[in-house]
């Protein structure tokens, strides 16, 4: 949490760091007619390549997908009772899905992205579009809903790196690593796509890991302690 606020203070303290990842993937080009403003037109290439999108779409429902199959999990474990259920699955099960319906879908996509009012990079004069740039934080934008902060589908991915917590521990090391590789793929799309700056991508993608541990440290908490289970994936 805390190094969540301090990035956000960094990125609004220093709104070039959004400008300029956002410049090295936009390319100017000359406008279409001739107009008495100084106008900026261009586009960001990455966005309109057919590989990258037919991927960002598979990333786009790869959390949704992934929550799916922890909810047939936590469904098929609860049917089971005495030595065949497995509190600790539950528990898991139970921390992930609350950490995904709290974090990518209700704070970030249902709360921050409709009051943020952060135009995203290709909606600014900047960068083509026809709203004034805002730094990270500012509420003022001009845009209506469905805004640039903070990023949803790398709140998405990010939670998508918290799942290692449910791999066993032998398998981590190997998993780990390509399952946080994916989980910033996601990220790094929208930025090149000029659907995000880095910072929407950076603090969404990392709200989730604030989120997943604010919840699991919740469920520790509500368990009696004669329940307290040592043998946790966390």
């Amino acid at each position: 949490m805390g190094t969540w606020w301090l990035l956000l203070a960094i990125f609004h303290a220093f709104p070039q760091l959004d400008l300029w990842t956002a410049d090295a993937f936009f390319i100017e080009a000359a406008c279409g007619s001739p107009s008495g403003a100084v106008r900026i037109c261009g586009s960001f290439p990455y966005g309109t390549q057919a590989a990258f999108i037919a991927l960002r779409r598979i990333l786009f429902y790869l959390p949704a997908v992934a929550a799916l199959c922890l909810l047939y999990l936590l469904i098929a474990n609860l049917q089971h009772h005495g030595v065949t259920y497995c509190r600790r699955k539950t528990r898991d099960c139970s921390v992930a899905l609350t950490a995904f319906l709290l974090g990518p879908l209700f704070l970030v996509n249902m709360i921050l992205k409709e009051v943020s009012d952060r135009p995203r990079p290709h909606q600014t004069d900047l960068f083509g579009g026809g709203n004034v740039f805002m730094p990270a934080g500012d509420f003022r934008g001009a845009c209506d809903g469905n805004c640039s902060f903070i990023s949803g589908e790398a709140a998405g991915a990010g939670w998508l790196a918290c799942l290692i917590v449910l791999l066993p521990k032998p398998l981590r090391p190997a998993l780990g690593p390509p399952l946080i590789a994916i989980s910033l793929i996601s990220p790094a799309l929208r930025a090149s796509f000029g659907g995000h700056y880095l910072s929407d991508v950076t603090l969404g993608w990392l709200s989730s890991l604030v989120v997943y541990a604010g919840v699991a440290a919740c469920f520790e908490m509500s368990q009696p302690r004669r329940k307290l289970n040592p043998q946790t994936n966390l």
